[in-house]
């Protein structure tokens, strides 16, 4: 029974129906944002060039400042701050962000107004 359990398991990766688990872990993107909106942010990374779009639940409250002690609302993000996104693809092979950390250019924490 146990045989044939793994033998299905590994059928449905080889269709590509489940990605394997190594796959499904969180991840880390860098990066200039080009576009916010209520359900979305895109962001670029400037050496790379790589562009990157997550999708952001609705009540999303997971923005942080560069030292995880200040929280910010989603209104603060703005197109041409420099960000830190930990995401995942979990959830239907779509690309989601867990959290986002607003960061200076030189990947230190923003001074509060």
């Amino acid at each position: 029974m146990k045989r044939i359990i793994t033998a299905i398991i590994a059928m449905i990766i080889a269709a590509g129906i489940v990605a394997p688990t190594a796959a499904l872990a969180d991840s880390t993107f860098y990066g200039i944002t080009t576009h916010v909106s209520v359900n979305s942010i895109k962001v670029q990374d400037p050496h790379t060039k790589q562009t990157l779009s997550f999708e952001i639940l609705p009540k999303f409250d997971q923005i942080f400042s560069a030292n995880g002690k200040t929280t910010y609302q989603m209104k603060d993000v703005k197109a041409g701050q420099y960000v830190g996104v930990i995401y995942d693809q979990k959830a239907l092979g779509v690309r989601h962000a867990d959290k986002i950390y607003l960061l200076t250019n030189a990947n230190e924490r923003i001074a509060t107004q």
